[in-house]
């Protein structure tokens, strides 16, 4: 069962995949985003990865103009229309203000919300909403459009037909699930985040050049990207909250290291300030 009108709520990095790839797929999509400069950083990632399919001979000009045509923007969750497919949470991992958005999403009464968390727990998120078993994780990959793994995290109350649809929906836009449990970190997030501080603790005490870090990881381990890099392009600030809370999940393996408080406390948060471990 094809979802044909979502929302996606956060004009983030992976709020501006989650739309395009959704619309690529033929769905109606409203993106909330608040502010208006964001809104204009969206509206020129989007026309920019449209302009690279075309140019990969994906889909036709026309088709990328459909595509564009097919994302909205509104400034607030009381924007969205009722009783859409489905709703995707992408703000930053900071609990309060999840659980704050997925009330404001819940009372827009989606068929499902999913929230594409790394690290928060299904279980306590769903407290925000009325009806937890129309509810569970949607955890997306950056960059999105290139990545082919979702992981859909299923909590107490998440249904079979929830977690059914879920599914679909990962199929629509040609990507493959897997299910996990509702455990902090999950699958991908522990082995992701655990490959990067380890990165990270390296470069602090003197074992190698961020470069050659990552040159390790990619040609002894076939990785497509080193930890380092992987991580200006993550945001510096999104893997410190996900590495406190992970912290307080498991405990010190997870602590984040100096040199990755100490950028976050400058403003060196990666790609997205033009300064993290590398020079974007």
């Amino acid at each position: 069962m094809n979802m044909k009108k979502l929302a996606v709520v956060g004009g983030g990095t992976m709020g501006i995949g989650i739309a395009y790839v959704s619309a690529l797929s033929g769905a109606e999509v409203v993106l909330v985003e608040p502010s208006d400069c964001q809104a204009g950083v969206v509206s020129d990632n989007i026309a920019s990865a449209a302009a690279g399919g075309v140019a990969r001979n994906k889909f036709s000009r026309a088709e990328a103009d459909a595509l564009i045509a097919r994302i909205s923007r509104v400034a607030d969750v009381g924007g969205i229309p009722d009783y859409l497919d489905l709703v995707i949470e992408t703000v930053p991992e900071q609990l309060p203000l999840k659980q704050k958005v997925l009330a404001q999403i819940d009372a827009r009464k989606p068929a499902l919300i999913g929230t594409n968390t790394s690290a928060c727990s299904i279980d306590v998120l769903a407290n925000s909403v009325s009806a937890p078993h129309n509810f569970l994780g949607l955890h997306f990959f950056n960059p999105v459009w290139s990545i082919k793994l979702v992981e859909i995290i299923k909590g107490q109350a998440t249904s079979a037909a929830s977690l059914e649809r879920a599914r679909d929906f990962v199929g629509q836009i040609e990507k493959q699930s897997l299910t996990v449990s509702n455990i902090p970190g999950f699958a991908t997030s522990r082995l992701d985040l655990i490959a990067s501080l380890e990165g990270m603790r390296m470069l602090e005490s003197g074992v190698a050049s961020a470069e050659d870090i990552d040159l390790a990881a990619v040609l002894a381990y076939q990785h497509p990207v080193g930890p380092l890099r992987l991580s200006d392009i993550v945001g510096l600030d999104v893997r410190l909250d996900i590495a406190r809370n992970l912290e307080l999940a498991h405990g010190p393996r997870f602590s984040p290291p100096d040199i990755l408080l100490e950028m976050v406390a400058k403003g060196h948060l990666g790609q997205k300030s033009g300064r993290g471990f590398f020079s974007w």
